[in-house]
């Protein structure tokens, strides 16, 4: 199994990506500070390692010196607030392989988790599997869906929403998650995005957008995916 550590003094955040990765089918370990990170990072043997810059004890950059110094090769993905692009160029110079801002939409996230570990040879089989929903396919790797074999035309968005409501596997999704997922949005943010997106994926890829089998409405929670 691909292992991720994620080093996040965040709790909830850290919870939260946790929580995703592991959906995913990836072994997670969370440090909360820059010293138990570095330490976890050695113990650990990770192959990528999400990484916040702000960190209590040892911020991010020095625990990228101290792994990048010590020989260790696996992916490093920055997580931050900081947005500059000094900031972003002094990261990618001490080593980082990728550097994704606060806020962020997860499904964005997990695309560039999966990006780097395919382009270090450790991808996670299972995470790049393609995912069926009655006749409809999709291909995370290539991000195409096709419906009885026919190229499904989605937008970016149509194409994380879908694959957000498809890896709960059933499960409801609320549309404050979905926001979250996303569209990278806060909680306190009030929107008919998500219902908007629904009724055009179903419209692509329902037989019968008035009566859908694939994307079900949830009364008062959200949404799920059917068969």
């Amino acid at each position: 199994m691909t292992r991720i550590l994620v080093i996040e003094d965040n709790a909830d955040l850290a919870f939260g990506l946790r929580n995703n990765l592991e959906i995913e089918g990836y072994e997670v370990r969370v440090a909360a500070d820059g010293v138990s990170g570095l330490e976890e990072a050695r113990s650990f043997g990770a192959d990528l390692i999400i990484l916040d810059l702000m960190l209590p004890g040892l911020d991010g950059y020095r625990v990228l010196k101290a792994l990048r110094a010590e020989g260790m090769s696996a992916p490093v993905l920055i997580l931050t607030a900081r947005a500059e692009e000094a900031d972003k160029v002094r990261g990618f110079r001490m080593g980082a392989d990728d550097y994704v801002t606060k806020p962020f939409g997860v499904m964005e996230l997990l695309a560039r988790v999966e990006a780097l570990l395919r382009r270090a040879g450790t991808g996670n089989r299972e995470s790049d599997l393609s995912e069926r929903l009655g006749d409809v396919e999709i291909d995370r790797a290539s991000r195409s869906v096709t419906r009885a074999k026919a190229p499904v035309e989605l937008t970016p968005m149509e194409f994380d929403l879908l694959v957000a409501l498809v890896r709960r596997r059933g499960a409801v999704a609320s549309r404050i998650e979905l926001l979250q997922e996303v569209w990278g949005y806060g909680t306190g943010v009030v929107s008919r995005t998500v219902d908007t997106h629904v009724a055009e994926l179903r419209r692509k890829i329902e037989e019968d957008p008035a009566r859908p089998k694939h994307i079900l409405t949830v009364r008062k929670a959200g949404y799920r995916v059917g068969g």
